[in-house]
C-alpha cells in the first residue's frame, strides 16, 4: 500500500489519529513499554505501517536517552566463526529492537580498540559488544576504559568485564571422545593459531578427553584455520604414517582446515574413514556435502548473539547475569567411522 498522509514529514500525532489513540500512546508502542493493550499496539503498528511513518531516531534519543544502538567492535571476519558471530549478533540485536554499529579493526592495538570505543561513545550507543578471540584484542580491552557498558562474545574467560561464549572446552571433548568410542586408540590434533583463545580451548579439551580415556596424548600438528594449512598438515600426517606411525583418526579445530586435510589424504591415496577418520569443528554450511560429508562440532551462533545481547540488556538495566557458556552439538556425518578389523593396530 502506498504510504497515506500530508506531503509533509510524518509525525507521531499522524500515527495518533490514524489508530485513534493518544500521541503518548504512540510513544509508548514505539519505545516497546510493555503497558500497552494487545489491541491497542496493533491498532497503532497498523497506522504505522500504513502510513509508512518512521520515528525520529534523534528526537526518540532525546527524549528517552538512548539511540537504542550497540557498537560491534572486531578485527578479523574473514572466517567462519567471527562473521557468523557478527551476524547472529546483528539478528538478536534487532530481534530486541536495537541496531548494530560494526566497526572492524586492521589490527587489535590498544590505539585501535581504544579509538573505535572513542566513535561509539560519540555516536551515542547504548553499549559495546568487542569480539576478544586473539590475545591482541583480549590484552587491547584491558587498556580500554569506557563509561558504556562492555561485553566481550568469544573471550573463553579471558577478561573480567562480562562475557560469553561457545563452550569450546566441551565441544572438542564431544569430537575426541566420538573418535574413542568408534575404538581408535588415540586421536590426533590439528589446531588453530597460538594466538586464538578459541583454539587453545579446543586443544585443552583434546587432551583432557585423552587423559580421561588414558589415551596416548601425541604431538599437535599446528594450522592457522585455513584450508591450505590443513591440507599440508594432511600431507605430513600421511607420511608419518606411510612410516609405521598409527595414525588411524584426526580431529581438526575447525571445518575449513579439514576441508584442506581431506584433499591431501585423498591425493596420498587414504581413504576417509576407511583408512583414517576425520572429524572437523564449526558446521560450515559445505560440511554435509563434501566427500565424505563431514563429521564435525555445531557452534550455535544465533544462540550466542541472543545470549550477548541479554547481557547487554542486562547491564543497561543494571541488573547482574551471569550466563552458562553456549552448548555445542556433534553432527554424525560419514567422515568418521570404526577402525576396520583387518586393518586395526597389533595389539589391539
Amino acid at each position: 500500500m502506498e504510504p497515506e498522509g500530508p506531503s509533509r514529514a510524518l509525525v507521531m500525532s499522524d500515527v495518533a489519529a490514524r489508530a485513534g489513540v493518544s500521541h503518548q500512546t504512540v510513544s509508548r508502542v514505539i519505545n516497546g513499554h510493555p503497558n500497552v493493550a494487545p489491541q491497542t499496539r496493533e491498532r497503532v503498528e497498523r497506522a504505522i505501517r500504513e502510513l509508512g511513518y518512521r520515528p525520529n531516531t534523534a528526537a526518540r534519543a532525546l527524549v528517552t536517552g538512548s539511540t537504542r544502538t550497540i557498537g560491534f567492535v572486531t578485527v578479523n571476519i574473514n572466517q567462519y566463526g567471527p562473521a557468523q558471530t557478527l551476524v547472529g549478533l546483528e539478528r538478536a540485536a534487532r530481534a530486541a529492537g536495537y541496531s548494530l554499529s560494526v566497526t572492524v579493526l586492521d589490527e587489535a592495538t590498544a590505539d585501535a580498540m581504544r579509538d573505535a570505543v572513542d566513535r561509539f561513545v560519540a555516536q551515542s550507543v547504548d553499549a559495546v559488544l568487542a569480539l576478544a578471540t586473539y590475545d591482541d584484542a583480549v590484552e587491547a580491552l584491558h587498556l580500554v576504559h569506557t563509561p558504556l557498558p562492555l561485553v566481550t562474545v568469544q573471550s573463553g574467560g579471558a577478561l573480567e568485564e562480562p562475557a560469553v561464549g561457545v563452550d569450546q572446552v566441551a565441544g572438542a571433548r564431544l569430537a575426541t571422545r566420538h573418535l574413542l568410542d568408534l575404538g581408535h586408540r588415540t586421536v590426533h590434533h590439528v589446531t588453530g593459531p597460538a594466538d586464538s583463545q578459541e583454539a587453545r580451548d579446543r586443544v585443552e579439551g583434546w587432551r583432557a578427553e585423552l587423559a580421561a580415556a588414558g589415551a596416548h596424548v601425541p604431538v599437535c600438528l599446528h594450522g592457522d584455520w585455513t584450508p591450505s594449512s590443513g591440507y599440508a598438515a594432511g600431507r605430513r600426517l600421511a607420511e608419518r604414517r606411510r612410516a609405521g606411525e598409527e595414525i588411524t583418526a584426526v580431529f581438526l579445530a575447525n571445518d575449513q582446515m579439514a576441508l584442506g586435510l581431506l584433499a591431501a589424504l585423498h591425493e596420498e591415496g587414504l581413504e576417509v574413514p576407511r583408512d583414517i577418520s576425520v572429524v572437523g569443528f564449526d558446521d560450515l554450511p559445505e560440511a554435509p556435502y563434501l566427500t565424505p560429508p563431514l563429521t564435525t562440532v555445531r557452534q550455535d551462533f544465533a544462540e550466542l548473539g541472543h545470549r550477548a545481547v541479554e547481557l547487554v540488556l542486562a547491564r543497561l538495566a543494571g541488573r547482574d547475569l551471569h550466563l552458562q557458556p553456549v552448548p555445542t552439538v556433534l553432527l554424525t556425518r560419514a567422515s568418521s567411522g570404526p577402525v576396520p578389523v583387518g586393518r586395526m593396530p597389533a595389539g589391539v
